[in-house]
């Protein structure tokens, strides 16, 4: 029973990995990134390691849901908690995107309607939508192609009035992937490309320095400047920046 157990597991992990080889990402090759040891080339065979990465990274972790959901049907509470704690361990465990990000500078404003550009927001939308859609866990792959768009759009039409917008999805994928500096970088390129962004992007740039950068001085201007540039718009994270800046002043 056990061998027949294992061996469906064992395909339900490559049956998934093989679901999500959905083809190359379209990114060019060299690009010129940077690292901790300076400027470097990312070749085609490095984007390719990295997709391979990200695809079994997210089957493994749809094949541990999967072993919960069933040591959970069949009762087996010390596998069910074994599985669980591994899949736990998993979802906080930080998983690096690898490929260096070059982020246009703060510079750049959101001024001008480009049909071309509202296009090409309207399909990063649509592969933002189809990495979310799966129940138990974003599919990197299309996030990854989400990413691609919203980054080509930044770069062919600076002057879009959707650059802004982009910036701040570009922020949540990157938060979804524990990328928390990248995402603290779009959330403030958000509001510095289009101060009058209809996104609650400072009040999400506070939270990343807040939560996960721990740099409380920093989140606590930065609250501040949300509170007063976004309160209006954003009632729930108000509340919460006034809640916040409550608690962070009793701790000083």
């Amino acid at each position: 029973m056990w061998k027949t157990i294992a061996l469906s597991f064992f395909v339900v992990v490559v049956g998934l990995g093989c679901r999500l080889d959905t083809g190359p990402l379209t990114t060019t090759a060299p690009i010129g990134g940077t690292s901790e040891g300076g400027t470097h080339v990312v070749s085609q065979s490095e984007v390719e390691l990295v997709e391979k990465v990200q695809q079994h990274r997210q089957a493994y972790g749809q094949a541990l849901q999967m072993l919960v959901d069933y040591y959970s049907r069949v009762g087996n509470k010390r596998q069910l908690e074994q599985a669980r704690s591994e899949l736990d361990a998993f979802k906080t465990m930080p998983q690096y995107t690898y490929i260096a990000d070059v982020i246009p500078g703060p510079e750049l404003r959101a001024t001008t309607r480009i049909e071309d550009a509202d296009r090409l927001y309207l399909e990063a939308l649509r592969l933002h939508r189809e990495a979310n859609a799966l129940v138990l866990l974003p599919d990197r792959i299309y996030q990854r192609r989400a990413l691609d768009a919203y980054k080509r759009l930044i770069s062919r039409f600076p002057n879009s009035d959707k650059i802004g917008d982009a910036a701040f999805q570009i922020g949540t994928i990157y938060e979804d992937m524990k990328d928390y500096q990248a995402a603290l970088t779009y959330y403030q390129r958000a509001y510095q490309w289009d101060p009058q962004t209809e996104r609650p992007a400072r009040f999400k740039a506070a939270y990343i320095l807040d939560r996960y950068l721990h740099q409380k001085d920093q989140a606590v201007e930065a609250y501040k400047l949300a509170l007063e540039s976004e309160g209006v718009r954003h009632p729930q994270w108000k509340q919460w920046a006034e809640s916040r800046l409550e608690e962070l002043s009793k701790q000083q």
